[in-house]
C-alpha cells in the first residue's frame, strides 16, 4: 500500500471514490449542495488542508482530507471493493501524523451516529473516542470522535 500526498490532478478521482461508497453515499449533486466541488477542494488544498491518496498495485483506492485550522479529519473514503485491505488505516495514519506535525494536541472527526456503521467501528478500533453526539446545527445527530496526541507522538 502506497500513500502519497494528493495533487490537484487527483481531485476528479477523489470525487469518483467519494461517490462510490455504499455507506454515507452522496451523489456529486448532493456534495455540491454542501459546497463541495472540485474548485472548492482545489482551493482548500491550497490553504490549511492536506489530502492523501492510497494506491494499491498502481490503482487509487482511497483518499483522506484533513484540515489543520479546524483540527479535523474531513473525510476518509475507500472504494468498496478495497475495504478491509488496509487503505483506511494507512490513510488515517497519514492524516493523524500530519495533524500532529501541525502542533495540535487534540483532533476530531464526525461520522454517522450508528454503531453498526463500518466507519463508527473503524474509528473506535483506531482508538478514537466518542465524545458527543452533536445536538444542533448542520451536523445535528452526528457522532463526534476525538483523539489526543500520545506522549510518544510529542517528539514527532
Amino acid at each position: 500500500m502506497l500513500v502519497r500526498v494528493a495533487q490537484s490532478t487527483d481531485i476528479e478521482m477523489m470525487f469518483d471514490i467519494r461517490t462510490s461508497v455504499t455507506e454515507n453515499h452522496q451523489s456529486r449533486e448532493e456534495i455540491a449542495e454542501l459546497g463541495i466541488t472540485p474548485e472548492s477542494i482545489a482551493a482548500t488544498l491550497a490553504t490549511d488542508c492536506c489530502a492523501w491518496i492510497a494506491e494499491l498495485a498502481g490503482q487509487s483506492v482511497g483518499f483522506a482530507i484533513a484540515n489543520a485550522t479546524e483540527a479535523t479529519i474531513f473525510g476518509i473514503f475507500v472504494l468498496p471493493k478495497f475495504e478491509g485491505q488496509g487503505a483506511g488505516r494507512a490513510l488515517m495514519q497519514a492524516a493523524e501524523t500530519w495533524l500532529w506535525s501541525q502542533g495540535l494536541d487534540e483532533i476530531w472527526l464526525l461520522t454517522g451516529n450508528d454503531p453498526s456503521l463500518r466507519a463508527y467501528g473503524f474509528y473506535q478500533h483506531l482508538d478514537w473516542l466518542l465524545t458527543e453526539v452533536v445536538a444542533e446545527g448542520e451536523y445535528a445527530g452526528e457522532a463526534k470522535f476525538t483523539k489526543r496526541r500520545q506522549p510518544c507522538e510529542l517528539a514527532s
